[in-house]
């Protein structure tokens, strides 16, 4: 793509205008595709799980694998069946900017709670023991693992890789829109079929909680 196409592309100009009138390209946007500020949390988080995990604290697994769960939830349902949808109708200039600010966030919270939600998980099932064959919510305990497991595999398989990729496409000096679209568009259908079996795993955990 020329330079003056891609200007008028990004801006919505005529050809004739950029060509009469030259326009400078609009900025790219400064950011970290890793925020180091964050890692301080994050390494906060894992010291508390390790923790939680050496001590065999029931109260505190309880609380890390309750919170990290509430919050991979939330987080799935709203990116993918609120958040999803919106960013799909917004334009490659607006979605951009947005996609810098929530991305390399995303890029530390998702593995976070996943790995806080799965780690504290497996600690009480092993203290409770629901991990042992005759316990009677033992196929509940089971049906958990298979959902979770499929969800990690796309969270950590394919929307983190999606969005470490669109980050590292919008540092090059000339972004290409057409790989970053496709992106978007993996990451956005990604997290709706993460949202989706989040409703499973409500339905699952509700039942181990009532036994």
């Amino acid at each position: 793509m020329q330079p003056d196409r891609y200007i008028a592309a990004i801006t919505g100009a005529t050809i004739e205008s950029v060509v009469a009138e030259p326009v400078a390209a609009p900025p790219r946007p400064q950011f970290e595709i890793v925020p180091r500020k964050g890692l301080v949390l994050v390494a906060a988080a894992l010291i508390v799980l390790i923790v939680a995990i050496a001590v065999n604290n029931k109260w505190l697994l309880m609380f890390l694998h309750v919170g990290g769960g509430a919050a991979w939830t939330i987080i799935d349902l709203f990116l993918g069946l609120v958040l999803g949808p919106i960013m799909g109708r917004m334009s490659i200039p607006a979605r951009v900017e947005f996609t810098t600010k929530l991305m390399p966030k995303m890029l530390l919270i998702m593995p976070t709670v996943v790995m806080l939600t799965l780690a504290a998980g497996w600690q009480i099932g092993i203290k409770l023991g629901t991990v042992v064959a005759g316990n009677p919510l033992h196929g509940w305990v089971i049906a958990s693992f298979i959902v979770v497991g499929v969800m990690s595999v796309l969270a950590l398989g394919l929307l983190e890789p999606a969005n470490i990729a669109v980050l590292v496409e919008l540092k090059k000096p000339r972004p290409n829109p057409r790989v970053i679209e496709r992106l978007m568009k993996r990451f956005i259908y990604c997290a709706g079929i993460l949202g989706v079996m989040q409703i499973a795993t409500l339905i699952i955990m509700s039942k181990l909680a009532s036994g």
